[in-house]
């Protein structure tokens, strides 16, 4: 593996922006991202001039569009000089920060926005077409959706190590009381739940139950990211330094009849930890991509916070609240903030980034000196998922 090209800070994120989930907005990407680019322009006093770097991921909403950069850029006023479209689902927010800092590295543009927005509870996702091994092996057969996958691999991890009912639940109360103080969040997710709550909700792909479940929604984030000697000749202070990345993609193609509960995160976690020099036990705040809570349990295992099989017992003796020792997805996560499109990242990406910030008002993680921050990406058949990444960002 390639050595580490974030560790000594060339990079940093000089502000974030993010819009209120909204169930269905009736607006498209491109508002949204408007919206997110005023932010961040009010934020720094900067100009739409100033930014010559965009990157963004593949919105649900947006499918087909074989020219979304460019219509990207032509809606918000942009002449950018490097544009990355990147479509690795959950992965792709972070994605595109690495893939920023390299092109700002290496001098393909200077000043980059990353944008992630989304509306597919306004436009649904069936006019997408996913080919291969969905329409042939999948849909047929009433495979679909998300939650059956997720079914499966429940039962899976169940018949090998047994699934912990009562740490899903506790995941899921700890994701909500963020969510409450999460002026962002879905305003119908603002409301507190119990642990019979989760228990009593409704199976929708057993053992998968409703309050196991990410809600797709509209909405949208970013941020802006420069050189760490611009920023700091800009007169910005309070940054963000993305230290160590590390991405996989269709992990595991060579095995035929893969184990279904291994992931691309045993081999990105301990990578990105050893990338700088760092353990599980050095990290102040975790924020895991959460589209289901049993991936939260197992990234929690395979990233090496505890052993496999010992995710349940570690949830229910860990205080993952903001006072906690391990504070998870402090501001809701996706499950109980929402998750703008199909695969989104973005919103536990932007709480990172304010906790670090220092502005996380109700819900500020004292003390925090860095997080760490993971995504997800497609769910293929009878695999696990196919993008995995880790990115562990410092405060500075």
């Amino acid at each position: 593996m390639v050595d580490n090209f974030l560790r000594d800070k060339p990079v940093a994120i000089i502000a974030y922006g993010e819009v209120q989930n909204q169930r269905r907005s009736g607006k498209r990407p491109y508002e949204f991202a408007a919206e997110v680019m005023e932010q961040l322009l009010n934020r720094t006093g900067l100009k739409n001039s100033d930014i010559d770097g965009l990157a963004t991921h593949m919105p649900t909403a947006e499918a087909g569009n074989t020219f979304y950069t460019n219509t990207m850029a032509d809606n918000l006023g942009l002449q950018p000089r490097w544009t990355q479209l990147t479509d690795i689902g959950g992965c792709s927010p972070m994605g595109n920060i690495a893939r920023a800092a390299a092109a700002i590295i290496t001098g393909q543009c200077e000043m980059a926005i990353c944008l992630a927005s989304d509306s597919t509870g306004t436009t649904g996702v069936g006019h997408r077409r996913l080919g291969g091994y969905r329409q042939e092996f999948m849909e047929p057969i009433g495979f679909q959706g998300p939650p059956v996958a997720f079914g499966l691999l429940s039962h899976a991890y169940d018949q090998k190590y047994g699934l912990n009912l009562n740490a899903l639940a506790q995941l899921a109360v700890t994701q909500r009381n963020g969510a409450i103080g999460n002026e962002n969040a879905i305003e119908q997710f603002r409301k507190p739940i119990t642990i019979q709550d989760y228990l009593t909700s409704r199976v929708i792909a057993e053992p998968i139950r409703l309050l196991d479940c990410v809600m797709r929604c509209d909405g949208g984030n970013g941020l802006l990211i420069t050189s760490t000697e611009r920023a700091k000749a800009m007169g910005f202070k309070n940054l963000v330094y993305p230290i160590s990345y590390s991405e996989i993609t269709n992990f595991d193609p060579s095995d035929p009849n893969p184990d279904i509960t291994e992931t691309g995160f045993s081999i990105v976690g301990p990578d990105v930890f050893k990338k700088v020099g760092m353990t599980p036990s050095d990290i102040d705040m975790f924020h895991p991509y959460d589209d289901f809570l049993i991936a939260v349990m197992l990234q929690i295992e395979q990233i090496g916070f505890c052993n496999r099989g010992e995710g349940g017992d570690f949830i229910l003796n860990t205080d993952m609240s903001p006072n906690g020792k391990l504070p998870l997805n402090t501001g809701g996560g996706q499950i109980s903030a929402g998750q703008p499109g199909l695969g989104g990242g973005g919103v536990n990406l932007t709480e990172a980034i304010r906790q670090l910030m220092g502005e996380a008002s109700g819900r500020q993680v004292e003390n925090a000196k860095n997080a760490l921050v993971t995504g997800i990406g497609v769910i293929p058949y009878f695999r696990n998922w196919g993008s995995s990444n880790c990115m562990i960002l410092e405060s500075s």
